[in-house]
């Protein structure tokens, strides 16, 4: 019995560690190839030229022509640690994980801002695939925008590249032929609605998915005030507003 039980430590242990060599050699892999796949995409457009790219497009803008409660919509519902946080959100993704595998399906993401920006950049468009490579090439591209441009900057190029239905591209083309207003003069409701959509465009776009698009816009909300970017009161205010479009 005795000889029984070291027996099947000993097999416990080489279990364990022939899981961790085989864990380790498929990371390493994996990121060797998310490398490869990171250096081909820049070596065919620099991070500058993508990103400048979306400079003078029509629904493009600044940080500073962005409403605030716009910033803290998306911050809340995408990115929660954007400000504090440099690099992969590992408890974002840890949860992402957990909330998949309970649901047996996917449900959450765990993609930071610069990540979503990375795959927008290089990664979406007519015959491009998305496997793991690419999906690990967008981590190294986005270390490299941290490293080349500011937090409001990035925030900015998001807002700027993102489709938000109906044919508008970038928060300005957006809010103006949703709201008729500019990006910079966005009520809390409003900038809850656009926030949310840029999740699934195609569903949530006002002239045909309004329904979806409302429920998307009450968890942004949800999450604002659970992160304390609005009061108790603004959150009930702006769950009277109408949010239908106005054009």
């Amino acid at each position: 019995m005795i000889r029984y039980n070291i027996a099947m430590k000993r097999l416990l242990r080489y279990l364990i560690v022939l899981t961790a060599a085989v864990i380790l050699l498929a990371g390493s892999a994996l990121a060797f190839s998310g490398y490869r796949c990171y250096r081909a995409a820049v070596a065919e457009r620099s991070i500058p030229e993508a990103v400048e790219a979306y400079a003078d497009l029509p629904g493009s803008v600044t940080y500073d022509e962005i409403d605030t409660d716009f910033v803290h919509a998306v911050v809340a519902v995408e990115d929660k640690r954007y400000f504090t946080r440099e690099g992969i959100d590992w408890i974002a993704m840890c949860r992402a994980i957990i909330n998949n595998l309970l649901a047996g399906r996917p449900v959450e993401g765990g993609s930071t801002i610069p990540q979503q920006i990375a795959k927008n950049l290089y990664f979406i468009g007519q015959g491009k695939t998305r496997g793991l490579p690419e999906k690990t090439a967008e981590i190294y591209i986005m270390h490299d925008l941290e490293d080349l441009y500011s937090k409001e900057e990035l925030l900015a190029l998001y807002a700027s590249m993102n489709y938000y239905g109906d044919g508008y591209w970038g928060l300005a083309e957006a809010s103006m032929g949703y709201y008729g207003v500019p990006a910079n003069d966005l009520t809390i409701a409003q900038a809850a609605m656009l926030a949310g959509i840029t999740n699934a465009p195609s569903a949530y776009q006002l002239s045909t998915g309004y329904e979806l698009a409302e429920s998307r816009w009450r968890r942004v909300l949800r999450d604002m005030l659970e992160n304390h970017y609005i009061s108790q009161k603004e959150y009930d205010l702006a769950h009277l507003e109408d949010m239908h479009p106005v054009h």
